[in-house]
This record gives C-alpha cells, sequence and structure tokens, in this order.
C-alpha cells in the first residue's frame, strides 16, 4: 500500500479522512466522508449556511459509521477552524464533547483554536501553525501569517493571533487579502468588518468609507458613498 500524505488542507482532513491513492481503493465511508467535509468548507466560507450544514451532517454520519470519536473529534476541528478563519469565535464546544477521546495533536490544536496557548506544545500542532506560536511579542506577526502558503491556514492563524490580541494591522490585511483573493465572503466580510471598526475608532473616514463600500459590494448593496 502507498502511504499517503498525512496533511490536506489546513492539517484537518488527516490520513484516514482522505481519498488517497491505495490499493485496495478506500472504503465509501472515508471517500463521502472526504468530499462532504470539502463540500462542506466550499459551502460554509461561500457563506451558503444551509448547505454547509448538510454537508457537515453527511460528513459527520459517513464518520460515526466508523464508531470512532476520535475521527469524529477530528471533523469537528475541521469547522471549528472554519469558524475561526471567519471569526466566529467560540470555545468548540462539539469538539470539546469528544476531547476525551481524541488524540493529543488535535486536543493541542483545539487549545490553540481557542487561544488556550500557556504550557501548549507547539511541536504537536500542524507544521504552518508551529511558527505562529512561537512568535514574541516583540516579532513582527505579518512575515510569519505571509509564510503560510494555504489560505485557510492563513485565515485560521489570523484568528488565533487576533483571539491573542496580537495581530497587527498588516496581519489583519493578510487575512482580509487571503479571504479576497479566494472569494470566500464568510470569512472576508468579517475581516472587513474589523479593519471597519478600527478605521473608525482611528477618526480615518477616508478608510472607513472606503472600507464600507467593499462590504456593500459583498453584500450586493449599491452604496450611495463616493
Amino acid at each position: 500500500m502507498t502511504p499517503c500524505r498525512n496533511l490536506i488542507s489546513m492539517g484537518l482532513l488527516l490520513g484516514v479522512l482522505a481519498a488517497c491513492s491505495s490499493t485496495p481503493p478506500p472504503p465509501d465511508w472515508q471517500s463521502n466522508a472526504h468530499g462532504a467535509l470539502k463540500g462542506f468548507t466550499a459551502s460554509y466560507l461561500s457563506g451558503n449556511t444551509a448547505a454547509a450544514e448538510i454537508e457537515f451532517s453527511r460528513a459527520r454520519t459517513e464518520i460515526a459509521s466508523t464508531g470512532r470519536a476520535d475521527l469524529v473529534a477530528r471533523a469537528e476541528l475541521l469547522r471549528c477552524a472554519a469558524r475561526l478563519a471567519s471569526l466566529e469565535l467560540d470555545d468548540c464546544p462539539e469538539f470539546q464533547t469528544l476531547a476525551a477521546d481524541a488524540d493529543a495533536r488535535d486536543r493541542a490544536y483545539a487549545d490553540y483554536l481557542g487561544a488556550r496557548w500557556q504550557g501548549l506544545d507547539g511541536t504537536l500542532l500542524p507544521v504552518q501553525h508551529q511558527a505562529v506560536l512561537a512568535l514574541s511579542d516583540a516579532q513582527a506577526d505579518a512575515p510569519v501569517l505571509a509564510a503560510i502558503e494555504d489560505p485557510l491556514a492563513r485565515l485560521v492563524a489570523a484568528g488565533a493571533l487576533l483571539r491573542q490580541t496580537r495581530l497587527s494591522p498588516a496581519g489583519i490585511e493578510l487575512a482580509t487579502e487571503a479571504a479576497s483573493s479566494q472569494g470566500w465572503r464568510r470569512p472576508l466580510l468579517a475581516w472587513l468588518g474589523v479593519q471597519l471598526q478600527r478605521s473608525q475608532q482611528a477618526g480615518d473616514q477616508a478608510g472607513a468609507v472606503g472600507l464600507q463600500r467593499r462590504i456593500d459590494l459583498v453584500l450586493g448593496k449599491v452604496s450611495t458613498k463616493p
């Protein structure tokens, strides 16, 4: 059997959830779950909540058919990460109910997403997030975020830093443009909202007007402001 890569997308569709090349072919539940999780992610980030919920329910049903609570927990982590990328901040309650059955890497990743960084072992995190965890207060975050090639992983990292109140304006801009480049409406609106709030607080009227125009455009509204 040919070994398959362990990390797909943001490091959450691990191993057995991936439709990896193998002989014999992977079981149906594996392929179905992988496809449904991809569908969930695409629908959620595009802002189609109803379709996302249907896809995730389908994925969870497929995975639960194995009786593997650790795999269900891993799928819940994917949902938590997508929410964090879109700045929907919570403590991942669905994962917490399964945390006792999750492996150490997944529990560490849940702590990372939840901003529980004190004493967190960075070696248990996906590689692209280890450098984020290691950032000192004196280091600029933008170069580390820019080095994360996967746009969803970059958004997750930016969201984690925002929860830590350590995200710089340059980091916020990188997150915004990561969402924009992919056409992901849900996180784009969230990050534009952060920029708009900061512009308003800084008294930057021109910047706020420009950001509101972008938000209106994404929402399909016609802005009357020049």
